[in-house]
């Protein structure tokens, strides 16, 4: 996995991933079925709660996430807007991301089917598609968000959302760029979200708030530096409200 980046104010410690060009939609690509029936999920294949994992060689410690990428990813922490807490890690391969929460949940688990519906609602009321499909994860959304490019065409940011509930953790993944829309794209970024493991310590915490997340040990140290000069160094975590982030990558251009 390569060097860790800041978004944000932050200057990056790697190259940005440029983004791709718009996707020309294709007539008949990837409709689902008009009834999606539900499907088994034990989590057996990931993603794992610490404790249900023994041997963590070669992952990476981001306080609430422990991650172990491939070669050639590179990890980007994103930060809050005023720059102080790590709010996402996103994976980052080729043209493809992979975006990563963890979240309190209550002991009844079921968090990720209210969010679903959540996410949903919020897709169509912006004029967008939100559909539910079965994925290796068990029921997952795949929407697109219709937005204008750089030269007014109307044209439709495609997201892939993974939910999974694990003992009173919650684990949010969002799939974009080629990801999001090719099946051997999302290849290695659903392996990854499967190898993830999610720490969950023994503190109260309300449902649906952000589980602390921290620079790796190998970033803080130079992160630290940096920050003398611009930006303070990254706290321990803060709450999210907001379950719905719609980072702009590949587009869809509409076909009529």
């Amino acid at each position: 996995m390569g060097i860790f980046s800041r978004s944000g104010k932050a200057k990056d410690a790697v190259a940005s991933v440029a983004e791709p060009e718009a996707l020309e939609a294709e007539d008949g690509a990837d409709h689902p079925d008009d009834v999606v029936e539900p499907v088994a999920f034990d989590r057996a294949e990931g993603p794992f709660d610490r404790s249900e994992v023994q041997s963590l060689e070669d992952y990476i410690d981001l306080g609430s996430l422990l991650v172990n990428g491939v070669e050639g990813m590179q990890l980007r922490l994103e930060l809050d807007p005023e720059q102080t807490h790590v709010m996402a890690a996103t994976a980052v391969l080729g043209e493809s991301t992979l975006q990563l929460q963890a979240f309190a949940a209550p002991r009844s688990g079921g968090l990720w089917a209210e969010i679903r519906d959540e996410i949903a609602a919020s897709v169509v009321s912006r004029g967008g598609t939100a559909e539910v499909h079965n994925g290796p994860f068990g029921h997952e959304l795949r929407t697109r968000v219709p937005q204008a490019d750089a030269v007014g065409r109307t044209v439709f940011a495609p997201a892939r959302f993974l939910g999974v509930d694990g003992p009173r953790w919650f684990l949010r993944g969002v799939l974009g760029g080629r990801a999001a829309v090719e099946e051997q794209a999302a290849a290695a970024m659903l392996d990854f979200f499967g190898r993830t493991v999610v720490v969950r310590d023994g503190e109260p915490m309300p449902p649906r708030e952000l589980l602390p997340l921290t620079l790796p040990k190998e970033a803080a140290g130079h992160d630290e530096k940096a920050a003398e000069a611009d930006d303070p160094a990254p706290g321990e975590g803060a709450r999210s409200g907001d379950l719905n982030p719609f980072e702009r990558g590949p587009e869809i251009t509409e076909v009529r």
